[in-house]
């Protein structure tokens, strides 16, 4: 598999939204979608079936970008999580499937009988 690192990440806090750059595609992606896909044990848990369903995240801001060595940045949102530490496989990954990464969150709010409130970033991520 070829490595990718992104060329540019560039946060547009107005409409929360964080593009990221690589050589041949760029991603547009809610803070919402990075927020309940973050990478930390406190939404992934310490193995398989441990996730932590996010709810309620639909106005989560991006208010820092901290680069970590040359492989990954830390997101800090403004709900005061910053325990994720996003790889640029990862963003890559966020981005080429967002659609499917959104669908089963979505399908999983469903299950769990929790009314979500759509925002303008839906349509990033269909």
């Amino acid at each position: 598999m070829m490595k990718r690192t992104p060329t540019e990440i560039k946060l547009q806090q107005t409409s929360r939204i964080l593009q990221v750059s690589f050589e041949d595609e760029t991603f547009k992606l809610p803070c919402e979608y990075l927020r309940v896909h973050s990478p930390s044990a406190e939404v992934q848990g310490h193995g398989p079936g441990q996730e932590v369903l996010q709810k309620s995240k639909e106005k989560v801001n991006i208010v820092a970008i901290e680069p970590v060595g040359h492989y990954a940045v830390r997101l800090i949102f403004d709900d005061s999580h910053n325990t994720g530490l996003y790889s640029w496989e990862l963003l890559y990954d966020l981005g080429i499937n967002a659609s499917l990464h959104w669908q089963r969150y979505l399908q999983r709010l469903e299950a769990a009988s929790h009314l979500r409130v759509s925002q303008d970033s839906d349509k990033y991520l269909v």
